[in-house]
């Protein structure tokens, strides 16, 4: 299976022990972003997965390319130009105290790149599947442009298309948003979304129920005319305390995964190790019960490693969606 994702990865910048940003004098470093992070996934789970981006010709362009490398992401359609690599702070929350992140990303190599610059003719020359979020149109008009390039070479080519919307509300209003997915949908095979971005941007309201969320499913399937419809459903009781569960929607089956209740260690990228999870999950041919089982076992793992991507291997993530991983020390 070959996977391909479109967007920025970012330094990472965490105030160490869930300090305040105000008050901390250090920083643990790691490098991710949204569709970086499912690359990276992906390929620790076996899938060819590539990344396209655009960085800085400077060490820290270097030092991102590397760390995907470091876990075989192909990276030889990035590209390289302008003069910085996007940073976000992260402020992990605790208790009722929620995390919070603070961007520092304007003016970066890849929102500033020539939407013209990538050949998607070659870099999605053989695909399977091709991968982004919302956060990619939100970061510039360049931006956008090159998403919609991307969705329409995709479409002409035969690749699969997947979508999460991310809608990040530091990055564009909701209006803009939901404006901008009417232009991206008409190009998406796979949509990955929840009940709050159906509300915000699709004004799709749903009842916390199974019939509810088949209702929402069968709404986007047939307005969007997708081939899959995956929703993920979280709740959270404090910072550090969520559920995690999912649902799928293929046009004849309509499939839900156990619920996961999680201590967490590192709140982000867990639905970016969804999205990884379910690719690798329908890439494999998986029936569609055994593939929501295996995104939200992925998700639910995601929670426990720190850093942006999630490590979890393939036997681990089979082996919580079978039921058999309870926590205790493997010897």
């Amino acid at each position: 299976m070959k996977i391909v994702t479109f967007g920025e990865i970012m330094l990472r910048l965490t105030p160490p022990g869930k300090e305040r940003l105000v008050a901390s004098d250090a920083f643990e470093a790691c490098y991710g972003g949204a569709e970086a992070n499912v690359a990276l996934s992906l390929a620790i789970l076996g899938a060819d997965a590539s990344f396209v981006t655009t960085l800085p010709h400077n060490p820290l362009g270097e030092a991102a390319r590397n760390h995907l490398r470091r876990y075989g992401v192909k990276t030889d359609k990035i590209l390289f130009g302008g003069n910085r690599l996007g940073v976000y702070y992260l402020e992990q929350g605790i208790d009722r105290r929620p995390s919070r992140v603070v961007y520092d990303r304007k003016g970066s190599s890849f929102a500033e790149a020539d939407p013209d610059g990538y050949d998607w003719e070659s870099i999605l020359a053989g695909a399977d599947y091709f991968h982004l979020s919302g956060i990619t149109p939100a970061l510039s008009k360049a931006c956008f442009a090159a998403t919609l390039s991307a969705l329409k070479a995709a479409k002409k080519q035969g690749v699969t298309v997947s979508f999460d919307p991310n809608y990040r509300a530091a990055l564009w209003s909701v209006e803009d948003a939901a404006k901008a997915m009417d232009e991206i949908l008409p190009y998406v095979d796979i949509l990955m979304t929840n009940e709050n971005q159906a509300a915000e941007l699709f004004a799709l309201a749903v009842d916390p129920c199974d019939e509810g969320y088949q209702t929402l499913a069968k709404a986007l399937y047939d307005r969007y005319a997708l081939k899959a419809v995956a929703l993920t459903e979280r709740r959270t009781f404090s910072a550090n305390v969520n559920s995690i569960a999912a649902k799928l929607y293929d046009g004849k089956e309509f499939v839900s995964s156990p619920t996961y209740k999680m201590d967490i260690l590192d709140r982000v990228g867990g639905g970016d190790a969804f999205a990884a999870g379910l690719l690798y999950a329908l890439a494999s041919n998986m029936p569609a019960q055994k593939t929501v089982e295996f995104a939200a076992a992925a998700s639910c793992l995601a929670h426990s490693i720190k850093g942006d991507a999630s490590l979890a291997t393939k036997d681990e993530i089979l082996s919580l969606a079978n039921g058999n991983m309870n926590g205790r020390t493997k010897r």
